[in-house]
Order: C-alpha cells, then sequence, then structure tokens
C-alpha cells in the first residue's frame, strides 16, 4: 500500500462487453495485463502514472509497445472501471467494466471509514448543532430509511424535523467508529426532552450519503461517588481516541495524587 491507497498488489478480472482483461498492479508505477481471447489477446508489462482522484477512485494511465494509450478510471468503492483507449491506427475506444477481485492487495487500503466518519459528523453537526434544514437533501439519500419508530420515513421528514426544532436543541458529538459502510457516533442532546440524553446513533453510508439510520436513547445520569465518577458522556471522548496522548506525555506529567501527599 502507498501512501496515497493504490491498492499494490492487488489482481483482478475486468470484464468488458467484448472481452475480458486481467490486471496485476505490481507498483504505482507498473503493471501487467492480460487479454487471453479476441483480437486484442496479448500480456504486457507497462509503464504507468497513478493520479488518485478520491473517494477510492484513481486515474491510472500507459502507452503500450504497440503506440496504443489507455487510461483507465478504477473506482473501488463501485467496483467499476472506465476504460478511454486510442489505438495505433487512430480508434478510440470508450469501455466500461466490472471488477472481480481475484487477489487481494498486499495491504488493505480502505479509505472509507474516515470518509464515512467525516460524512456523519458533518451530518449531525449540521442538522442538531446548526439547525440546517438544507444540509438533508446533500447529506442523506432519497430513500433514507429510519429506524426510529417516532419519526417518520423519508427525507422530507426530516427535512420537516430539523426546520421545526427549537432554538435550545444542541448536539454534543462524542466518540465516533466506522468500519465498511457503518458508522457508530455516541453523543448528548440537549432540549430533545426535559432532560439531556445519551445517544449512540448508527449510520449505513451509501454512494456518499447517510442511507439507514438506527439509534438508542437514554437520559442522562450524573455521575457519583459510589460510581468512581465515571461520568456517561465526555465530549472529549472522540478527541482523545483521535489523538491519544503518547507514553512520554504521560510518563514526564505530573502524578497529582504525588503532589497531594506533600
Amino acid at each position: 500500500m502507498t501512501e496515497h491507497g493504490f491498492p499494490v498488489g492487488l489482481e483482478m478480472d475486468v470484464s468488458y462487453p467484448d472481452f475480458q482483461v486481467s490486471l496485476t498492479l505490481l507498483s504505482t508505477e507498473q503493471l501487467r495485463f492480460e487479454i487471453k481471447e479476441g483480437p486484442f489477446a496479448r500480456t504486457e508489462t507497462v509503464d504507468i502514472q497513478v493520479v488518485p482522484i478520491g473517494n477510492g477512485i484513481f486515474a491510472v494511465s500507459w502507452q503500450e509497445e504497440s503506440d496504443a494509450t489507455v487510461t483507465n478510471v478504477q473506482d473501488y468503492d463501485h467496483g467499476v472501471v472506465f476504460s478511454f483507449a486510442t489505438l495505433p491506427g487512430g480508434q478510440f475506444l470508450r469501455m466500461t467494466g466490472t471488477m472481480t477481485i481475484t487477489r487481494p492487495a498486499h495491504r488493505i487500503s480502505d479509505d472509507r471509514p474516515r470518509r464515512n466518519k467525516e460524512l456523519v459528523l458533518e451530518a449531525m453537526t449540521s442538522l442538531f448543532q446548526n439547525h440546517d434544514a438544507s444540509a438533508v437533501e446533500r447529506l442523506y439519500a432519497r430513500d433514507y430509511i429510519q429506524h426510529n419508530p417516532n419519526i417518520p420515513q423519508g427525507r422530507e421528514a426530516l427535512q420537516a424535523l430539523v426546520a421545526g426544532l427549537a432554538e435550545h436543541v444542541f448536539y454534543e458529538p462524542g466518540l465516533i467508529v466506522a468500519e465498511g459502510d457503518l458508522v457508530a457516533i455516541h453523543g448528548r442532546i440537549r432540549g430533545w426532552a426535559d432532560e439531556p440524553l445519551i445517544a449512540v446513533d448508527i449510520f449505513r453510508v451509501e454512494d456518499g450519503r447517510l442511507a439507514e439510520h438506527w439509534d438508542v436513547l437514554q437520559s442522562e445520569t450524573a455521575a457519583t461517588a459510589a460510581d468512581s465518577g465515571v461520568s456517561m458522556f465526555d465530549p472529549e471522548e472522540g478527541a482523545r481516541r483521535a489523538h491519544p496522548e503518547p507514553a512520554w506525555s504521560r510518563a514526564t506529567r505530573p502524578d497529582p495524587l504525588h503532589r497531594d501527599r506533600q
């Protein structure tokens, strides 16, 4: 895996309408292709240039021994390859093929969890901090599925809910975790009920938008001495997970208990 996430070592079959090609991503500078049948049948290793476009998409271009030039737009989120080729005689081809991974990359590079966490955080703060109902159309899928029985289905219902929020409703994000197309965020919302609520919201992301939502809510209870003073929610918990304190800092930090004993 390189610093920009190109899946070095990955092998795949790409099925176009008229033929199939096998690609091996040898490095960020070379790939090998094999076409077993048809007028383009051959095997060749070519020098490539890789340009990350974003969202798991890479532009990969090369020139072949025959002087044919090829540009692939490889979309790993959706499993498709858009190919544009100019043949030696000047014929220009536009093709769309589907990927079948036959061997994974040397190291897995999946940027979706980071991007999905950013999407969820933007949605929760836009809607429940800034009360921006217009963000719903941009961030939520048209056929958005809602599992909270107290909120009607669909994106329009969510827009109406946000537009009608009282001014004192305010959401504080905390810990956030993601895997694949799922994101869970721990937070506190004030003004939704008579007392603050602690929430775990779970979202499924599809095509860069929030497509489905589950949540669990419970009233916040203040920490007591009996439970060692551990609170239900700390707005700094997410920041500490994202930027954990280094061991050297903990080792050199003064011990408050030691100070109290002086």
